[in-house]
């Protein structure tokens, strides 16, 4: 958005989820950490006890998280709202191109929105939530899922080590995910009630770093960065950063690890009805009664 620092690279991020849902088929799409968020969000409303006749799903993909949803029967109409036009043809039912970060909805008309593993990527997160504030209807719930701080430490830093020994120098190669604390304090900014975050940390493990790479590259997700080395990475600067990660985190057997962390938003738009934290001095019990020390019986 203008004014927002351009951190990632909104027309890259466009053109590989473009280029992904050209040339891979449904089933060998690598969507096991969508699918977890899907399983979760479900969960999730499956809990809330309200109907949610308008809802949208935020940087859809190809529609698996609308789709998991739309089983439940507390959703009316659910809308898939993506970017990458080629990536949104395999959804079904109701989609619209449109960028994570102009949502193209009139004020207090949604009475749910969703996002699966998008949201990380805007350049302006806060301004991108106050959009989806303002598109609920009064008590619409937000509920979005976003990769935290942790996810991908261990490719971070060998290809960190890698390139500062083969160039010289290290640029950024691993997008930087927010924190968990941070991400809850946007929430309450953008002005939603009863504000929480939580977060699932997953490790999976691959047979090589370069697994690991290749299924980043099919997942549409390779550096997104801005600032990215635009020059292409050499066959040597490629295996020492898989020898480093190898040598520091691999496992008895040859396998290696990664870390992913997924944080979830939930917060809901303003409402008479919501509980409201207690005016400053209007307890009836002092704190100091509850917390006075008893007598210890002898």
């Amino acid at each position: 958005m203008p004014g927002a620092p351009q951190i990632f690279d909104r027309k890259s991020i466009r053109t590989r989820r473009d280029r992904v849902a050209q040339t891979t088929s449904g089933t060998n799409l690598p969507d096991f950490l969508l699918e977890r968020v899907a399983e979760d969000f479900a969960e999730r409303l499956s809990l809330v006890r309200r109907n949610f006749p308008v809802a949208v799903s935020l940087g859809a993909y190809h529609g698996l998280l609308a789709e998991r949803l739309r089983a439940l029967p507390a959703i009316g109409t659910i809308i898939d709202v993506e970017p990458s036009l080629v990536s949104l043809g395999r959804a079904h039912g109701l989609k619209v191109v449109a960028d994570d970060e102009a949502l193209p909805f009139a004020a207090a008309s949604l009475d749910l929105v969703v996002s699966g593993l998008s949201l990380h990527l805007v350049n302006d997160l806060p301004g991108a939530l106050i959009q989806i504030g303002r598109a609920l209807k009064p008590d619409g719930l937000f509920l979005g899922a976003l990769l935290g701080g942790e996810t991908l430490k261990e490719l971070r830093e060998a290809w960190i080590l890698a390139e500062d020994e083969v160039l010289g120098g290290a640029s950024p190669r691993v997008a930087p995910f927010a924190d968990v604390r941070e991400l809850g304090g946007l929430l309450q900014r953008a002005g939603f009630a009863l504000p929480v975050a939580d977060n699932d940390v997953i490790e999976v493990t691959y047979a090589s770093p370069l697994a690991l790479m290749q299924e980043i590259k099919a997942m549409a997700a390779s550096n997104p960065l801005t600032e990215r080395r635009r020059t292409p990475v050499t066959r040597g600067l490629l295996l020492r950063a898989a020898e480093i990660y190898q040598e520091r985190f691999g496992r008895p057997g040859g396998r290696v690890p990664a870390t992913f962390e997924i944080v979830t938003l939930t917060g809901w738009a303003p409402h008479e009805s919501q509980q409201k934290p207690l005016r400053p001095g209007s307890a009836e019990v002092s704190l100091k009664d509850v917390l006075k020390p008893r007598s210890k019986d002898l």
